[in-house]
């Protein structure tokens, strides 16, 4: 009898993941039953495609035999459309020879299409950080110039006090710009790092001042920038989008890049959840225009519209308290303080 039902329970719940699996991945209509990869293309865009939810994209392309890894498709690549058990399934013809070393790690940013453009995401990673006030406030900063000028040019000196650790040799100049602050909990979040440039160490990091060679510079360089060990940031199309696995309550885009009133798709914006919030790289989130308040002339009182969704945004840096989030899709112009939620 126990066998038995548990031979039931599991039918029943393999038949509500199925009906789960098919009511997640819904085709647009009038999907192309063969697509031709073109220059250009992106995984994103293939999706939102064929998909009324784009981030269910792994969906579409599981138990694919022809490819091991969707990320590796080509211009020229066939893709035509196939059903599975009911599910829809995109398969490939390779449109070309594609020649690969075994050993050979091969970048999404080379020939085969990215999940979404990332000409703008690298530069914003070289740019930016969101560092928590202790770190900030523990690292070296700049005490002096060789010149006595503002402007420090590539080949100057500066020199630096504070820790510098043990066999780091190369050192972003950063300055300390816009405080994130929660607007619910009103937590300090963090700051921005605005990058300034670079400098390579020249003198012994055990003194007590420290000379340092500038060898980039974006604006000039101030007394009190500070001066952070570089970080190797790699950033390449290995993650997936996907919904996020926990609920993420009271979410809002709190900054964006320039200090623009309106946001609109491919912008860079800041959230005030991060790591400690369940999200992660790869994390899509709906993004809703808060709902204004009317007055009801009927029942002669205030009342809040509900809020409307207006776009799409992804996760693509995840600090403990923040994220830095691009706007995939937007059907209106989006503004700071618009809310992110679960998709």
């Amino acid at each position: 009898m126990k066998i038995r039902a548990l031979s039931v329970c599991l039918l029943l719940l393999s038949l509500l993941f199925s009906g789960w699996l098919q009511a997640a991945v819904e085709l647009n209509e009038d999907v192309p039953e063969t697509y031709i990869v073109k220059k250009g293309d992106t995984l994103w865009g293939i999706s939102g495609m064929y998909l009324t939810q784009p981030w269910l994209w792994p969906e579409l392309w599981d138990v694919n035999p022809q490819i091991d890894n969707p990320h590796l498709i080509f211009p020229g690549d066939e893709l035509y459309l196939v059903w599975i058990d009911g599910q829809p399934r995109l398969r490939m013809r390779r449109g070309r020879d594609v020649k690969l070393t075994p050993n050979m790690r091969v970048s999404p940013l080379d020939l085969a299409i990215p999940i979404i453009p990332l000409d703008e995401i690298g530069p914003w990673l070289r740019r930016h950080r969101i560092m928590d006030g202790a770190t900030l406030n523990d690292s070296a900063y700049v005490v002096a110039g060789d010149k006595r000028n503002l402007l420090s040019a590539p080949g100057d000196l500066v020199y630096g006090r504070g820790p510098f650790p043990d066999d780091e040799r190369a050192y972003g100049i950063y300055r300390v710009g816009d405080t994130y602050m929660d607007p619910v909990t009103e937590e300090l979040l963090g700051y921005q790092a605005q990058d300034i440039g670079n400098a390579k160490l020249l003198s012994s990091n055990k003194e007590e001042i420290t000379e340092l060679e500038v060898t980039r510079i974006t604006e000039e360089v101030r007394i009190a920038d500070r001066l952070l060990p570089m970080e190797e940031r790699i950033l390449d199309a290995t993650f997936h989008p996907r919904a996020p696995e926990k609920d993420i309550d009271d979410g809002f885009m709190i900054a964006v890049d320039g200090g623009l009133s309106q946001i609109g798709a491919m912008d860079i914006v800041v959230l005030n959840k991060g790591k400690r919030d369940g999200l992660e790289i790869g994390h899509v989130l709906a993004v809703y225009r808060a709902g204004p308040v009317v007055f009801d002339k009927v029942a002669e009182s205030n009342v809040q519209l509900p809020d409307s969704r207006a776009g799409l945004a992804m996760v693509f840096e995840a600090f403990d308290k923040a994220s830095y989030a691009i706007v995939l899709k937007s059907s209106r112009p989006l503004n700071v303080m618009d809310k992110v939620k679960n998709p």
